[in-house]
């Protein structure tokens, strides 16, 4: 790792403990920018800020390197407290209704941190029984809320605010469940409705099902393009908060069903290392701490992908190998074809181009003009396909490397 990304993970520790970062004149303005683009990559711009701002390196970089962070700390900071304050009301009027919204990560995990508002969430996702579906939406309308196709069969539909800042992901099932890769995780939460529980006063799911509710979350994100740094910190601090509540021996066995359990035992001791994890506080068995991964090769993931790994476009575009390689191991095969990078199957393009579901037969036009959307964003289709196959692979080597594949 760089320096920026060493003094990155000091600034997150930092914030996590609500704490100012020693930092002196060794630390140039240049390594604070870099942090701070890191914190930016990752969606943790206003934690970063918090930690940074008092310490001697912030004063050195100046004022207006101050005054533009600041800045952009209190636009974010506002718009994250004006979205939970419009979230509750349309939480109680579902639950007036008789729906029965349940909430996952965003304001849940928010809470646990040392100034929650910092913990910034772009949306807000609320499990509802597939047969409220009618009746949710009708009630999302008369809060305010809108979506474009509410007769879509898709897993998630998106809701926005027309006037104010709300904007949610209303799912029927957590994940996509045609998805041959990480489809198959939705069997853990069929009835996790029964279990419910509330966290100050938001509709939940149960200590039990929402740890494990996070680590398929970001397995899901890790199989696909990556995820970061936050991820890890929100499963960390769900678990210390929450851990005497936890059936680890159950999340363990459902972890082992998807070969996630060095993944998630990795990402624990990234958080131990480096993030001051206490799994003495969280009562994490010390048998799963024992199948934790070398973390370096994880942690250097974690940093490149950013938030949700979309860093780059090579990143996202090569996830088409990683899902390919775990989907092929679902079904007893080794590996997934690199041809399927450039031309995949109908069924994997369809979100991009709904015309697929009509008619599998303008696959090759879908291959068209996928490769021409290349050639746009790179200059041509050939390097951008090259330079994704490459991520691919070195992605599909972290899986083995972490269990998720036969090495």
């Amino acid at each position: 790792m760089n320096r920026e990304s060493l003094l990155f993970l000091e600034a997150f520790r930092a914030a996590l403990e609500d704490k100012q970062v020693p930092w002196g004149a060794e630390v140039s303005p240049e390594n604070l920018t870099g942090v701070m683009n890191l914190a930016e990559r990752h969606k943790v711009l206003p934690m970063i800020y918090q930690s940074v701002r008092g310490s001697e390196a912030a004063m050195q970089a100046g004022p207006q390197w101050m005054a533009r962070y600041r800045s952009a700390t209190m636009h974010a900071v506002m718009l994250q407290t004006r979205k939970a304050a419009e979230l509750m009301p349309v939480l109680e009027a579902l639950q007036n209704a008789g729906v029965k919204p349940l909430v996952v990560k965003g304001i849940v995990c928010r809470r646990l941190y040392p100034h929650p508002d910092q913990r910034f969430s772009t949306d807000e996702d609320i499990l509802v029984p597939e047969t409220q579906f009618a009746d949710c939406h009708r009630v999302l309308e008369s809060c305010g809320l809108a979506t474009k196709d509410p007769e879509s069969e898709a897993y998630e539909l998106p809701y926005f605010s027309r006037e104010g800042s709300l904007y949610l992901e209303i799912h029927k099932s957590l994940f996509p469940p045609e998805n041959e890769a990480f489809g198959s995780l939705n069997r853990f939460f069929f009835d996790v409705a029964e279990r419910a529980i509330l966290i100050d006063g938001v509709p939940t799911m149960g200590y039990t099902d929402h740890m494990l509710y996070l680590i398929c979350h970001a397995y899901k994100h890790f199989i696909h393009s990556g995820f970061g740094l936050r991820q890890v910190s929100d499963m960390m601090l769900f678990a210390q908060e929450w851990g005497e509540e936890i059936d680890w021996e159950y999340v363990l066995d459902c972890s082992r069903q998807i070969r996630a359990e060095r993944f998630a035992a990795t990402l624990f001791r990234i958080g131990e290392v480096y993030l001051g994890f206490s799994p003495e506080k969280a009562h994490y068995p010390a048998g799963w701490q024992a199948l934790a991964g070398e973390p370096e090769k994880m942690l250097e993931d974690l940093l490149e992908a950013g938030i949700y790994g979309k860093t780059d476009l090579s990143r996202q575009h090569s996830s088409t190998i990683t899902l390919n390689a775990v989907a092929d191991s679902h079904r007893g095969k080794r590996g997934g074809s690199i041809l399927k990078t450039v031309f995949p199957p109908a069924k994997a393009l369809e979100g991009a181009y709904p015309y697929l579901k009509k008619s599998a037969a303008l696959l090759p036009i879908a291959w068209a003009q996928r490769l021409i959307k290349y050639g746009k964003e790179s200059g041509t289709a050939d390097n951008r396909a090259t330079e994704s196959i490459r991520v691919g692979r070195e992605r599909v080597a972290l899986l083995r490397q972490y269990g998720i594949l036969d090495e």
